[in-house]
């Protein structure tokens, strides 16, 4: 049980690490949270500072993903302790202890989460997200889509029931943290990339 809350702490402290407005104060002297939407994900890297600089905080913000699926696997090995691991790094991203409790939306973080439990089911949702942002413009309609999509491919390719109730939890979290988005894309006001 030890290992599990231990997992979980790490975890949170790693995907509390604020990755885009660290990144974007080193590499491009500004601070995230003062631009756009004044998110530190990646989104707001790539409207803010560009297409590269969007794609670094995108991946450092999925390697902390990876990085508490890893944990988890190290500590105890289980199914239980990836999604733990992965599951607190995302809440660390989305709520991060060095931030007031404030971060970004999670998208990217699980999408690292996901790549290291289920690989099919991350391609298959890389590639809708993608199709869907190339198509509309809208982020923020292609990451709630995925994420909505999540547990139904994870059912469907008959993953542990660890990694199913995952995906819920992680969907719910992603469209919580675009309940401002949803509603600006049901008001055709939602901003586009």
């Amino acid at each position: 049980m030890m290992e599990y809350l231990l997992t979980g702490v790490i975890a949170y402290l790693i995907g509390s690490i604020p990755s885009g407005l660290i990144l974007g104060k080193l590499l491009w002297h500004t601070d995230l949270r003062e631009h756009g939407s004044r998110n530190i994900g990646a989104t707001n890297a790539w409207r803010t500072l560009g297409k590269i600089p969007g794609i670094i905080v995108f991946i450092a913000d999925s390697l902390k993903g990876q990085a508490g699926v890893l944990l988890g696997l190290s500590l105890v090995g289980t199914p239980l302790a990836a999604v733990i691991g992965g599951l607190f790094s995302i809440i660390g991203h989305s709520f991060s202890l060095f931030l007031r409790f404030h971060g970004g939306k999670g998208v990217a973080t699980s999408l690292g989460v996901l790549s290291m439990l289920m690989g099919n089911v991350t391609f298959m949702l890389f590639v809708l997200w993608f199709t869907i942002v190339y198509v509309t413009r809208y982020v923020s309609l292609g990451s709630v889509t995925a994420g909505v999509l999540a547990p139904i491919l994870a059912e469907l390719f008959g993953y542990p029931m660890e990694y199913v109730v995952f995906t819920v939890i992680a969907a719910l979290l992603v469209i919580v943290r675009h309940r401002e988005n949803i509603k600006r894309l049901m008001n055709g006001t939602e901003n586009k990339i």
